[in-house]
């Protein structure tokens, strides 16, 4: 199982989601994780870099009706041997990549 931390802004992003939109996030995260264990990211997860952050990477997601959903990370340093260790950045809309 990876292990991961969240920024303070991640938090703060996470707690203007509505109840629905965070279910829909935690249902990603776990295709992320099953992903994460095989080292390749499936199409749907639209998985890649965020264009001039160096290291950060952005996941995006349906959230049903409006805007769709992302969140950017970042691999940290393992804390665990051979187990990626993800930090969450920010969540929320297209918006975030403002201030990745």
């Amino acid at each position: 199982m990876p292990t991961y931390e969240t920024l303070p802004r991640f938090a703060t992003d996470l707690d203007r989601l509505t109840p629905q939109q965070r279910r829909r996030f935690r249902q990603t995260v776990a295709a992320f994780v099953e992903d994460l264990r095989t080292g390749r990211f499936r199409a749907g997860l639209r998985v890649k870099r965020v264009q001039r952050a160096p290291g950060i990477y952005e996941l995006t997601w349906s959230m049903g009706t409006g805007p769709a959903g992302r969140a950017t990370w970042e691999y940290g340093p393992e804390r665990r041997p051979g187990t990626p260790h993800v930090i969450w950045r920010r969540i929320g809309t297209h918006d975030i990549l403002t201030g990745p």
